[in-house]
């Protein structure tokens, strides 16, 4: 038996984290990870790996499609070396996994590989990756072990044919064709990732649009975007069921209100339906953790579970299914532990899908608020009026800024176009803190920016827009007919 005074199961973005913050506290701290590698699905098959293949298909797909117009002229047209890709690709993941663990050794949080789950409340037994059994005991104890690919009802994955996000990132070669099931985050990345490789990807989402929870207006551009780089996208659609015949995938489709069935098929079938907690084989209920009905650790408002010293973050908990989410829960439930005043404002967590235009989003969207019934503001910028996206020649998309009409305060920030991942973070910031519009368009913006894309919907929601043809405000007109002070 070992004794540490803190116990993290789950070396990803939230127990690696968690990890780090409580040795840095003073912790005596144990992380134990089955995987092999740190990072979990975020740095290993998920956020990572997909934004370095995203990166390259974009190089790419600018290369053939993009810079003869640019005044770029190549004796021989680029071709992709899909091999090297994924082989750039995991170095990615390696250089970053490998950071981590440098991380540990800095900070003396000792690495398990090793499978962990609870004898009791205290004790944890770890099945070692190189084999035996090593028993952990712990006064405090973080749940931090993520989640995995959602089944889908009668498609089994066999990651070949039919893939999870983690066969997806895997695939040996480029497939000519691709259905991709669920239009939301992941599916729409590495359908996006496909299609500028030159494969015919075609999207179905039993929803009336792509990323549902997105603002609609968003939504609205995005799938025309979408479609215009060649995504075939079927909304209100059901599959009703799916199998290999003749080594593809074969689906059968109807209208989500019913109607006539048909059949598509294609090399790969990508399911992106969700992903659901996993705390199997984990031992937690059986000592008294109370799961919800999708196996949720259910936790009070300090991330504490139904037993008091067993805490848990992240993946595993409700709530966006979000590496910073994670990450940012870690810090706060390892400072709370150590009985320090910390809180998250899940009002302000952002979610960008990172295709190409990236969209960004953080607060209510627009339908959110009349469905509340609060009067706002709305301020809309789009870049084609931004002079940095118009000298970059990518200009699609708009930023839009939501303001509470009494308070003033910023209520939501959605953004469509380059960089918006970037961009939202000053937004983020301003909403952290209060900010109205005004606070953050009189703010000087460094010129020429995609930055100033923000600036200007501020302004605009503040009836202060100075770069778009806009009309003025009633105010704005009765303060012009008054006669100057000087």
């Amino acid at each position: 038996y070992q004794r540490r005074v803190h116990g993290v199961i789950g070396g990803g973005p939230g127990g690696y984290v968690a990890s780090i913050k409580a040795a840095q506290l003073g912790l005596k701290t144990a992380c134990i990870e089955k995987r092999g590698a740190l990072g979990g699905t975020c740095l290993n098959v998920g956020c990572i790996p997909s934004k370095a293949l995203l990166n390259i298909s974009h190089k790419y797909e600018d290369s053939i499609k993009h810079f003869k117009d640019l005044g770029i002229e190549m004796d021989t047209p680029p071709k992709i070396n899909f091999d090297q890709m994924m082989k750039k690709k995991g170095e990615v993941v390696s250089g970053l996994t490998k950071g981590i663990e440098g991380l540990f050794a800095k900070n003396k949080v000792e690495y398990i590989k090793a499978h962990g789950s609870f004898l009791d409340k205290n004790t944890i037994k770890c099945d070692q990756n190189e084999g035996g059994e090593r028993i952990i005991t712990a006064t405090n104890i973080i749940i931090a072990t993520g989640s995995e690919p959602a089944p889908f009802p009668g498609i089994p994955y066999d990651e070949e044919i039919f893939v999870s996000s983690t066969g997806g990132l895997a695939l040996k070669k480029i497939p000519k064709k691709m259905i991709v099931i669920g239009a939301g985050y992941i599916g729409l990345e590495l359908g996006s990732v496909f299609a500028r490789l030159g494969t015919d990807v075609t999207v179905v989402e039993y929803a009336d649009r792509v990323v549902p929870a997105m603002d609609g207006e968003i939504a609205a551009q995005f799938q025309k975007m979408l479609q215009k780089q060649g995504l075939k996208i079927n909304l209100k659609t059901k599959v009703i069921s799916g199998k290999v015949v003749n080594g593809q995938a074969e689906l059968t489709i109807e209208p989500k209100a019913g109607g006539q069935q048909t059949t598509i098929t294609a090399d790969v079938c990508l399911i992106a339906t969700g992903r659901k907690p996993f705390t199997d084989k984990l031992g937690a209920k059986e000592i008294g953790v109370q799961l919800d009905k999708m196996g949720r650790v259910q936790i009070n408002e300090i991330f504490q579970s139904t037993v008091d010293n067993i805490y848990a973050i992240g993946d595993v908990v409700a709530g966006p299914m979000l590496a910073h989410k994670a990450e940012e829960e870690g810090i706060v439930c390892v400072e709370i532990i150590k009985g320090h005043d910390a809180h998250i404002n899940y009002n302000n967590i952002p979610g960008v899908v990172y295709t190409h235009p990236e969209v960004a989003a953080v607060g209510r969207t627009e339908e959110q608020l009349k469905e509340e019934g609060i009067e706002y503001s709305k301020g809309v910028f789009p870049f084609m009026a931004n002079s940095r996206a118009r000298a970059n020649v990518d200009n699609e998309g708009m930023v839009k800024v939501l303001a509470d009409k009494k308070t003033r305060r910023i209520l939501g920030i959605h953004i469509m176009g380059p960089n918006a991942g970037e961009i939202i973070a000053e937004g983020v910031l301003g909403m952290e803190y209060g900010a109205s519009p005004e606070n953050i368009g009189k703010v000087c913006h460094a010129h020429p920016t995609l930055s100033e894309a923000l600036k200007e919907a501020c302004l605009a929601a503040h009836h202060k827009a100075c770069l778009l043809y806009t009309s003025p405000s009633p105010r704005d007109r009765q303060k012009s007919r008054m006669p100057s002070s000087a």
